[in-house]
């Protein structure tokens, strides 16, 4: 745990504790994403699953590379649906738990891709 550079200089540094430092570690990982449509009333998400990567970065923060399969896809759709770009990772393949946990058991009608 750090503080987090990018906004310190905004609210300052005291204001920002609590930032995951590191390399995310390789191996499988699901991802996941769920926002509320409040004109329409629903839930809307999508899940799937990828790895990530030993691959090279030079960075700041808590950060990792992803591969997602047919990622270009999953972006057309996330822009074109206009989803937020964060997303929740964890470090197992869940995502056909979180798809029938999440739109089939309890939300019915939403929205889901599945990589």
């Amino acid at each position: 745990m750090d503080y987090q550079a990018i906004i310190a200089g905004t609210v300052g540094k005291l204001n920002t504790f609590g930032t995951c430092v590191g390399r995310v570690k390789a191996g499988v990982m699901s991802y996941a994403r769920f926002s509320t449509d409040d004109r329409r009333g629903i839930i809307r998400g999508y899940t799937g699953v990828g790895k990530f990567t030993d691959d090279p970065l030079e960075t700041f923060g808590g950060a990792g590379v992803a591969e997602i399969p047919h990622l270009q896809r999953l972006l057309k759709y996330i822009c074109h649906e206009g989803f937020e770009h964060h997303v929740a990772a964890n470090f197992s393949d869940v995502s056909k738990a979180i798809h029938e946990a999440a739109f089939v058991t309890w939300v019915g009608k939403a929205t889901i891709i599945l990589s």
